[in-house]
C-alpha cells in the first residue's frame, strides 16, 4: 500500500473535520518550532485551534500514542507524525485544470512547494494563455492532457473552471487514473467511490462568516 492509498483510507475512516484540525496542529507546531519551542501541551495546541484539549487528544488518539502526561507533546516529534500522516512525507505532482483567475493563484502560490506540491503544468483551452508561462509553470492545451498525464503521472489533479464543464472535466481526469482531485467549480461533481473529490466553496465559507456575524452576541 502506498502512502496516497494509506492517506486516503485514513480519511475515509476519519471525519474530515478532524483531519482538518490535525492540518492546524501542524501549523502551530511549526510556529513553535521556528520559536525553539521542544514541548507543548494539548491546553495550548486547543486554545491555538479554538477547541478544547480533549479533542486534541481524541484526534492525535486515532493515530497513535503521543505525549506524556504531565509533560505535554515533544514538537519535533509530533510535526513529524502529523507530517507523515497528512502524507507530507514525499512530493506529491498535482496538475492544473483552469488558467483563470483561481488556477493562475494557484499556479503561483509559492506555499505548495514548501508542503510537498509539486504543480506539473496548467492546462486551457483559451489559445491565448496557452503557451505562456505563470512563475515558470508552463500553460498546456487541454487536448494534451491525458498523454501528459501518461507520460507524468500526476496524483492530484485541480478544477479550477467555471460549473459549466466541470463535469466533463472530472471524468476526463477520472479516465486517466487519477485518483484525487480538488474541486473549485462552484457545482456538485460525481465522481467513482474509489476517487476522492474535495469541493472549495467559497460562497459557502463566506455564508458561514456571514452567519457567525448575524449571531454574534
Amino acid at each position: 500500500m502506498n502512502e496516497f492509498t494509506r492517506l486516503d483510507a485514513i480519511v475515509k475512516r476519519i471525519a474530515e473535520s478532524t483531519v482538518r484540525r490535525l492540518s492546524i496542529y501542524l501549523r502551530f507546531l511549526e510556529e513553535f518550532e521556528v520559536r525553539g519551542s521542544t514541548t507543548v501541551s494539548s491546553e495550548e495546541l486547543a486554545r491555538r485551534g479554538g477547541t478544547t484539549s480533549a479533542q486534541v487528544r481524541k484526534d492525535l488518539s486515532f493515530f497513535g500514542s503521543f505525549g506524556k502526561r504531565g509533560l505535554g507533546y515533544s514538537v519535533p516529534e509530533l510535526s513529524t507524525a502529523l507530517r507523515e500522516i497528512l502524507g507530507l512525507g514525499r512530493e506529491w505532482r498535482v496538475v492544473i485544470i483552469g488558467a483563470g483567475k483561481i488556477g493562475a493563484a494557484l499556479a503561483q502560490y509559492r506555499g505548495f512547494r514548501q508542503r510537498g506540491f509539486n504543480i506539473l503544468a496548467v492546462y486551457d483551452s483559451n489559445p491565448e494563455k496557452v503557451g505562456r508561462t505563470l512563475e515558470g509553470i508552463e500553460i498546456r492545451d487541454m487536448s494534451r492532457f491525458e498523454s501528459d498525464v501518461e507520460r507524468e503521472r500526476p496524483e492530484i489533479a485541480v478544477i479550477a473552471i467555471p460549473g459549466e464543464g466541470a463535469q466533463e472535466v472530472l471524468d476526463r481526469i477520472v479516465r486517466t487514473g487519477i485518483k484525487a482531485v480538488l474541486n473549485f467549480a462552484p457545482v456538485q461533481l460525481h465522481a467513482p467511490a474509489d476517487v476522492t473529490v474535495k469541493a472549495v466553496n467559497m460562497a459557502m465559507e463566506l455564508e458561514g462568516l456571514s452567519f457567525a456575524l448575524s449571531n454574534r452576541d
